[in-house]
């Protein structure tokens, strides 16, 4: 079912005991929201997964990780896997980010493994995919999203893929300020839905959720999210300050 979503990726940020006020700030301002109109997931790093799991028991409020390994057991040293994430209680995972992308050299190949072993572990891959900004200028943008999406999710079967929630991201805009025109984000947001409706069908591409991230704040979420096919946000530096996470949650 196609829901709105506001996701926060913490990234590498906060302590332990900052990253627990900010867990807590952000519950006690949630019970002050009568009725909000987003699923609410917090993505801590992996080493506090535990504790947040635990304090939002009984809440709404889902917990996600940031990465995942392709691997389900075995010899590798550092990874986490996603049946580890699941006897964890936690439900979902960021996947294919552009940092991870980028500075760890994942692959489509790799990602769509990720995507099969998040799944098979009952856990909602949050699957992010966008574009460079001399991709953009070469105006080769939808066909590098097309191409992300095409590659590490169209092998899914209709009743899996349902279970797929998409991030779009243009990189030029991950961190630097810079946003993506409302009017941007909503053609790419549309395109992505019809690309889905080309392979799945109009049922399964209406039920997607497709998020926007990349410098979305409290300033320009209420915008954003107005559009027809953004369904909500993969926050980054605005998830690190309660205030700011709960205004964006509000911004429906």
């Amino acid at each position: 079912m196609r829901k709105n979503i506001v996701a926060g990726n913490w990234k590498m940020n906060k302590s332990f005991s900052e990253a627990e006020t900010l867990i807590c700030d952000i519950l006690d301002g949630l019970d002050k929201i009568e009725e909000p109109l987003a699923d609410v997931v917090i993505c801590p790093p992996a080493l506090y997964l535990e504790m947040g799991v635990d304090l939002v028991r009984e809440t709404p409020v889902g917990v996600g990780a940031q990465n995942m390994s392709q691997y389900a057991s075995g010899a590798y040293t550092g990874e986490i896997s996603g049946s580890m994430l699941q006897s964890m209680e936690v439900q979902y995972c960021i996947l294919g980010h552009s940092e991870r992308r980028k500075y760890f050299s994942e692959t489509d190949a790799q990602l769509a493994q990720k995507v099969d072993s998040a799944l098979a572990n009952e856990l909602i891959p949050i699957f992010c995919c966008g574009e460079e900004l001399s991709e953009r200028e070469a105006d080769n943008h939808f066909n590098v999203v097309q191409s992300q999406i095409e590659n590490a999710l169209f092998h899914l079967a209709p009743e899996k893929f349902e279970n797929v929630v998409i991030a779009y991201e243009p990189i030029w805009a991950i961190g630097t300020g810079v946003t993506a025109s409302p009017e941007q984000a909503q053609e790419m947001h549309q395109f992505i839905r019809g690309f889905v409706a080309g392979k799945y069908g109009k049922a399964v591409a209406d039920e997607t959720s497709i998020l926007y991230g990349g410098s979305c704040n409290a300033k320009n979420a209420k915008e954003l999210f107005a559009k027809p096919d953004i369904d909500g946000g993969l926050i980054g530096g605005a998830s690190l300050v309660a205030e700011d996470f709960l205004t964006i949650i509000k911004s429906f």
